[in-house]
């Protein structure tokens, strides 16, 4: 049975508003959370750029539901060592209930260390090794590892859960799902893609759980929802690697004046219809997805709550 969650948008709203989110999913009737990890928002009307550790940290405290990262990613800005005790705090804070999604990241947020971004074939094998690193480190052992792109020294993880969180390995194409079939416990990917979802599974991912995520904006006027998406959140429909590759939120902002109104409404899922969001979210069940993650655009949350809590939610489980 699939999984209704929630997803916390890191780039568009303070800890506190994601704090609050949280709280009002739980009680809508959400049963699991998801939190993006970003040092910048996709451009600068979303504004905001929260510490996902932290954030993590505070929702422990306020909700009982799972939480899972849409995406760390664990190879530039921060060690996977570094990485690893994030995440076993983590999951020990929320007892158990932490999933670490992880990928391999984009150029918004991995280049303010000041390091050349790599081409997507290097950037898989950093993940590749990251995972080696942080699987060690959840161990509890040990570790001393000198590979191609990292060297850990004599590092151990004290602060343990009673069983390691498990590694959601995102990926936007064939190469990438067949990279997590083979070192994740699970995949993770954002459009409704029965094709891709049979790459990872043919990979090596055979029945692990498959995770997406959609962006809705719930409003009584649906012009006005295509106008909020489209003014703050263009940047979902750029084409190929250029969200991957340009670096500052400044470089997303020229690009994204390339897509239209009309591109954003094509794609997008907007207005106080019921239907059409059950409709949107129905389409990764039927591509196979095992769990769903909805995030409400613009500062409208407590309509959309009260919306899926009365209307959407109960549709999908009907």
């Amino acid at each position: 049975m699939t999984r209704y969650g929630y997803f916390l948008s890191c780039e568009e709203f303070t800890p506190r508003e994601l704090l609050e989110q949280a709280r009002m999913a739980e009680q809508a009737g959400f049963t699991a959370l998801a939190v993006s990890d970003h040092y910048h928002p996709w451009n600068d009307r979303q504004g905001q750029s929260g510490f996902v550790w932290a954030v993590i940290g505070a929702l422990s405290q306020v909700t009982s539901l799972p939480v899972t990262t849409l995406v760390t990613c664990p190879t530039v800005r921060m060690h996977p060592a570094v990485n690893a005790q994030a995440a076993a705090t983590s999951a020990t804070l929320l007892d158990g209930g932490f999933r670490f999604g992880i990928g391999t990241g984009e150029a918004l947020n991995e280049h303010v260390v000041g390091g050349a971004w790599p081409d997507a074939p290097a950037r898989m094998q950093m993940l590749g090794e990251a995972v080696q690193v942080i699987r060690k480190l959840f161990t509890g052992e040990r570790v001393t590892h000198r590979g191609p792109h990292y060297t850990v020294e004599n590092a151990r993880l004290y602060t343990l859960p009673d069983q390691p969180p498990p590694l959601y390995v995102s990926g936007f194409g064939p190469l990438s799902a067949a990279l997590a079939g083979r070192i994740g416990d699970g995949f993770v990917t954002m459009q409704p893609d029965a094709d891709l979802v049979g790459s990872f599974r043919r990979g090596g991912g055979g029945d692990k759980p498959v995770v997406g995520g959609l962006k809705v904006c719930w409003d009584t006027d649906r012009d006005r929802a295509i106008d909020t998406v489209h003014r703050l959140w263009p940047n979902e429909q750029l084409p190929g690697e250029l969200a991957q590759v340009l670096p500052t939120p400044e470089h997303i902002e020229q690009a994204a004046t390339l897509v239209t109104r009309e591109m954003t409404e094509a794609a997008g899922t907007f207005g106080d219809d019921p239907q059409e969001h059950v409709k949107a979210i129905r389409a990764y069940e039927e591509a196979d997805f095992d769990e769903v993650y909805v995030a409400q655009i613009g500062p409208d949350q407590r309509q959309f709550f009260d919306a899926y809590r009365t209307q959407v939610l109960p549709a999908l489980q009907g």
